[in-house]
């Protein structure tokens, strides 16, 4: 607690009810330590999911010149449209979305997935219910209390009481059972999952979403990672038929494209897709992104067209390789350990098993052995993490 003149202004209960750090900003902190402990240490960074290898020069190139010509009074230009660029969304839906019926107009460009999940949160407000993976993505939990619609947390399960948890072990092929899972409105599902790697195959997501139509429910399908797909394994929810009246697609070029710092993504919401009442959802997250972003920089914008070219496309394609062949000598070093070890496939993650010991632990022995930072399975998977 920081001494000093506080405010009369209460803090917030949602607040209160986030459990102690964020993740990554507590691994950042762990690893920070340790850099002031071996100031001379060459650390190999696998915690937060950050890219390492150059964005392709014609990519920056349309990024540079976008720059530039905010310089001269012919190409200077402010506020766009707070959906994106036309061309983009077009672009978008033309390199991803073929022959699935999604339209420009139902993609809106945003500054990232993650940003896109909060706007999401707080367009559907705090008295619908969810569901997420378990292991999932902390940003799904962690906005969801936020908005008040967690519940309390149980102190020995780690997990929130009004979440719904939704099973994913290596016994079921890291796809929850839906036969015992209850109705929920909000269904979070990433795919390839962060973190076990897993990609949902069309069987899978075809059972999602009849699940979500069963039950009236809205999936919010994260892709970030579908551009790492090496089999037959869907791309996107929309491949699968009916899911435009269920389900909203959040994507983002940070890991295909390298955009992590630049910061680009989008969303597709259906025009299809309506609340109980008729009412359809792209009208009101139309008004949120009004109300509450200006729209991407068109300078990342024009580096989003560039990547969505051949040529740029081709050179993200060596990227993207070079990431999943360094996900394969992990999973090949581990398995050789005689270890269980999943995902290294269809995404740019490995998780590992470590039987009898605690992930803290285990992240703390590697980090301090082979000044490598990882990921400790107990922050995104409650108690059953523990050992991965």
């Amino acid at each position: 607690m920081i001494a000093g003149h506080c405010t009369k202004v209460p803090r917030g209960i949602n607040m209160e009810n986030l459990q102690s750090g964020y993740l990554f900003p507590e691994i950042f902190i762990r690893e920070s330590n340790h850099v002031q402990k071996k100031p001379h240490a060459r650390l190999i960074k696998l915690g937060v999911g950050n890219t390492t290898e150059p964005i392709p020069d014609i990519i920056t190139s349309a990024m540079a010149e976008q720059a530039h010509a905010l310089s001269t009074g012919q190409g200077y230009r402010g506020y766009g449209p707070e959906q994106g660029n036309m061309a983009l969304r077009i672009a978008i839906a033309e390199k991803f979305y073929q022959n699935m019926g999604v339209k420009g107009n139902e993609i809106f460009v945003s500054d990232g997935a993650q940003c896109d999940i909060s706007r999401f949160q707080m367009l559907l407000g705090s008295n619908v219910s969810v569901a997420v993976q378990d292991p999932s993505f902390p940003a799904y939990i962690d906005s969801t209390v936020i908005v008040g619609r967690a519940g309390k947390v149980q102190m020995e399960t780690g997990k929130y009481g009004s979440i719904v948890y939704m099973k994913c072990e290596p016994e079921n092929n890291f796809f929850p059972d839906l036969t015992t899972t209850p109705r929920t409105d909000i269904i979070f599902f990433c795919s390839p999952n962060n973190p076990t790697g897993s990609a949902a195959s069309w069987h899978q997501l075809n059972q999602l979403v009849e699940f979500a139509k069963a039950n009236g429910s809205i999936i919010i399908y994260d892709s970030a990672y579908a551009t790492y797909i090496t089999d037959e394994s869907p791309r996107s929810i929309f491949e699968i038929p009916g899911a435009k009246e269920v389900a909203i697609e959040i994507s983002s070029f940070s890991k295909f494209a390298g955009f992590t710092g630049v910061r680009l993504g989008w969303t597709v919401v259906p025009e299809e897709l309506s609340y109980s009442n008729g009412y359809p959802i792209i009208n009101d997250y139309n008004r949120i992104v009004c109300t509450c972003f200006n729209g991407a920089s068109n300078i990342s914008q024009a580096g989003g067209l560039a990547c969505l070219s051949a040529e740029g496309y081709q050179a993200l394609s060596t990227t993207v390789g070079y990431y999943k062949e360094n996900a394969k000598i992990l999973f090949d070093t581990f398995a050789s350990l005689g270890m269980k070890v999943y995902g290294g496939r269809n995404a740019p993650y490995i998780w590992v098993h470590f039987p009898g010991f605690s992930s803290w632990d285990v992240f703390s022995e590697i980090l301090e052995n082979t000044d490598i930072v990882t990921v400790p399975g107990n922050r995104i998977w409650s108690r059953r993490g523990r050992v991965y």
